[in-house]
C-alpha cells in the first residue's frame, strides 16, 4: 500500500478549499458593500433635506410674492377705478354745461323765427315809429332853422322784443292755477298790489316810446324775487332790455318799501298784541308772548370791501365751500307774518350781536317792551323781555317741560323763515344784486310775504325748503336775575297747571 503526502499545491487545488476562499471574498466584498451603502443613504437623505427645505423655502417665497402682486394689482385696479370716476364726472359735467348752451341756444333760435313771424308787424311798427322820429326831426330842423343852423334829422331805433310770454300771461282767462305757480300769489292779490303801487311807479308814455305798463313792472319784479333766475333769462321772458329789468325790480322793491311796508308790516298796537298773546298763551301756556323771533343769513357773492366781516364760518365748515352772508332778523305773531325785521348785517355776526343793532333793541332798551316776551331760541341771551330756552346740562323735569312748550313757540318764527325762502327763490342762492341795494330787495321780500299770509295764499309743498343756521350760545347768556326767576316761574307753573311734560310720562 502506497501512502502519498499532500503538498500545498496539491491543497491549493483542493475543492473544499477553492470553495472556502471563494465564501470568504463574497462575504468580504459584501461587507464593503453593506459599509458604502449605508454612507451613500446618509448622504442621500442629508440632500433631500436640503432640497425639501429648498422647495419650501421657495414655495413661502412664491406665495409671498403672489400676496405682494395681489396687493399692487388691487391698489392699481382702485386708482383705475377712481380715475374711471373722476373721468366720468367730468364727462357728466362737460355734458351739462353743453346741455345748458345748446337750451340756451335752442331759446335764442325760437326767438329769431318768431320775429320772422312777426316781422309783418315789425315792419307796421317801424314806419309808425319812423312817422314820429321825421316829425320830432322836423320840429328840431325848424328850432335850428330859427337859429340858424342846419343840424343833420335824427333817427329813433327801437329793437323789437318778443312779449308773447308775458301777453299770455297777463290775459284775463290764463288758469288761475298756472299764475299762481309763476308769481306764488293768485291774480286777485296781484291786482291788489299794482293799485296799492300804481301812484308810485307809473309813467307816461312820451312821444318817443310808450311807457312799461304797472303791470308788467310789477310783473317783472315779482318774477325775479320768485325764481331767481338770471336778469339775461328775465328779460328774455318779458321782452325787455337787462338793464331795463334791473331797473324796474329795484324801483319796483323801492316802492314796496316806501308804500307798503308801513301798512302791511309794522309791529302791532294794544288790541294786536292782546290777540297776538293770548294765540301765543293758547298755544304754549306762556303768558304776555307777543312775537317769535328768528334769524337766518341769506348768501351773496363775496363784497369787494370788508369780506371777512360777511365771511360765514359755519356754513363754511359744513358745506366744505366758502360761504358769505348778510342776516335777516325777524318777529312774527302766531299766523308768521313779520311784525320786525332788522336786515343786512354782516354774516360773521352772531344771533346776540345782530340784536343789539336792530331797532328793536333800541325800542326795548326803552321801555317799549315792558312786560312782555319775545321768544327766542338759544342764540339770544335771556334778558327783561327776551325769553329763551334752558340751555345747561342735566336738566330738571320742569326744564324739560319747559323748553318742550317754547319750541312750539320758536317753530313759528322758524316756519315762517322757510316760508319766505321757499316763495322767493332769490334768497337761496348768491344773487346779482350790489351789496348797497340788498336791503331794499330783501326787504320787498319780507312784505310780499305778509302780504301772501294776510290772503291766506297757500305755498306749494314742492317749493317748501329746510332751514340751516347754526345757534351760538352767547358768552353772556344771562344778562338778568329777575329774567331767571320769572322764567323758573313760567316754567314751574306749566308743569304744575298740566301744560306740559306729557312727552316724558
Amino acid at each position: 500500500m502506497f501512502t502519498f503526502l499532500p503538498s500545498s499545491r496539491h491543497q491549493m487545488n483542493e475543492p473544499g478549499s477553492i470553495g472556502n476562499s471563494k465564501k470568504r471574498q463574497r462575504k468580504e466584498g459584501k461587507q464593503e458593500n453593506d459599509s458604502d451603502g449605508s454612507d451613500s443613504f446618509e448622504q442621500d437623505g442629508s440632500e433631500k433635506k436640503k432640497d425639501l427645505k429648498g422647495i419650501i423655502t421657495s414655495l413661502i417665497l412664491l406665495e409671498q410674492q403672489e400676496k405682494s402682486d395681489q396687493e399692487e394689482q388691487s391698489k392699481a385696479s382702485n386708482e383705475e377705478k377712481m380715475l374711471l370716476e373722476a373721468n366720468h364726472n367730468k364727462r357728466i359735467k362737460t355734458m351739462v354745461e353743453y346741455y345748458d348752451k345748446f337750451q340756451d341756444y335752442h331759446v335764442e333760435v325760437q326767438e329769431t323765427e318768431r320775429r320772422k313771424r312777426k316781422k309783418s308787424r315789425a315792419i307796421a311798427g317801424a314806419l309808425a315809429v319812423s312817422a314820429v322820429s321825421n316829425g320830432v326831426a322836423a320840429r328840431e330842423g325848424i328850432k335850428d332853422a330859427k337859429h340858424g343852423g342846419g343840424g343833420q334829422q335824427r333817427r329813433l331805433w327801437v329793437k323789437d322784443r318778443d312779449k308773447e310770454w308775458w301777453d299770455d300771461c297777463n290775459r284775463p282767462d290764463y288758469p288761475e292755477e298756472e299764475f299762481k305757480k309763476a308769481f306764488r300769489m293768485s291774480k286777485s292779490t296781484f291786482d291788489m298790489i299794482c293799485e296799492e303801487l300804481n301812484s308810485v311807479i307809473a309813467k307816461e308814455d312820451t312821444t318817443l316810446r310808450n311807457a312799461i305798463p304797472v303791470r308788467q313792472r310789477v310783473a317783472v319784479c315779482i318774477w325775479r324775487l320768485a325764481t331767481g333766475e338770471p336778469l339775461r333769462l328775465v328779460s328774455k321772458r318779458f321782452g325787455l332790455g337787462i338793464s331795463t329789468c334791473h331797473k324796474l325790480v329795484l324801483e319796483v322793491c323801492s316802492a314796496i318799501r316806501s308804500v307798503l311796508m308801513p301798512k302791511y308790516l309794522q309791529w302791532p298796537d294794544e288790541d294786536n298784541s292782546r290777540m297776538i298773546k293770548n294765540e301765543f298763551e293758547s298755544m304754549s301756556g306762556i303768558p304776555n308772548v307777543v312775537g317769535s323771533m328768528y334769524t337766518t343769513h341769506i348768501p351773496i357773492i363775496a363784497p369787494k370791501i370788508s369780506v371777512a366781516a360777511y365771511f360765514n364760518k359755519r356754513h363754511t365748515e359744513r358745506n366744505q365751500k366758502t360761504s358769505y352772508s348778510i342776516t335777516v332778523q325777524g318777529v312774527v305773531d302766531p299766523r308768521g307774518v313779520f311784525t320786525d325785521v332788522c336786515i343786512g348785517w354782516p354774516g360773521s355776526m352772531l344771533d346776540d350781536q345782530v340784536l343789539e343793532k336792530s331797532a328793536l333793541y333800541q325800542r326795548a332798551s326803552g321801555g317799549l317792551l315792558k312786560d312782555v316776551w319775545i321768544v327766542g331760541t338759544s342764540g339770544y341771551p335771556l334778558m327783561d323781555w327776551v325769553l329763551v330756552p334752558y340751555t345747561q346740562q342735566n336738566l330738571t323735569w320742569t326744564q324739560h317741560a319747559f323748553n318742550e312748550k317754547i319750541g312750539e313757540i320758536q317753530l313759528v318764527a322758524k316756519d315762517a323763515f322757510a316760508r319766505l325762502k321757499g316763495r322767493w327763490s332769490c334768497l337761496q342762492k348768491r344773487t346779482e344784486v350790489k351789496l348797497q341795494d340788498l336791503p331794499v330787495v330783501l326787504g320787498a321780500c319780507c312784505v310780499l310775504h305778509n302780504i301772501c299770509e294776510m290772503q291766506n295764499e297757500e305755498m306749494d309743498p314742492e317749493l317748501r325748503v329746510e332751514l340751516f343756521d347754526d345757534e351760538m350760545v352767547p358768552e353772556a347768556a344771562l344778562r338778568s336775575a329777575t329774567s331767571m326767576k320769572a322764567r323758573d316761574a313760567i316754567a314751574h307753573n306749566l308743569l304744575h297747571h298740566c301744560h306740559a311734560g306729557t312727552r316724558f310720562i
